[in-house]
């Protein structure tokens, strides 16, 4: 049985033979708190060809998702996932990041004359 969520909740439990599709951001963390599961990324883009990475998670494991996206994960054995979403001081560090670059991108323009 698969059962589909458009947002992942923090806590999960699935049964043996379960499934869970979710979307989840870009940076969060998945947390086997027991059990074993497999977890398929959120699909990429290789070339021209679309992949997805399938990992096996154990007990205890943590598993960071760099891309945002549809997830699916099936239960091999009883399974309590945690999902803990991006920080948002992270978040905000990437947005301000163009911001600091300013100077520097204005010497480099003053150097080369662009």
């Amino acid at each position: 049985m698969i059962t589909t969520l458009s947002q992942a909740p923090d806590s999960i439990v699935l049964e043996p033979g379960q499934s869970l599709r979710t979307s989840v951001e870009a940076g969060a963390w998945l947390q086997l708190a027991e059990g074993r599961a497999r977890v398929v990324s959120p699909p990429g883009w290789f070339g021209e060809t679309v992949f997805m990475t399938e990992s096996l998670l154990e007990e205890g494991d943590m598993h960071r998702l760099p891309h945002g996206g549809w997830i699916e994960v099936s239960a091999l054995t009883p399974v309590h996932l945690r999902v803990h979403a991006p920080k948002a001081p992270a978040m905000a560090a990437k947005t301000a990041a163009p911001a600091l670059a300013r100077p520097v991108m204005r010497f480099v323009r003053l150097l080369t004359g662009w």
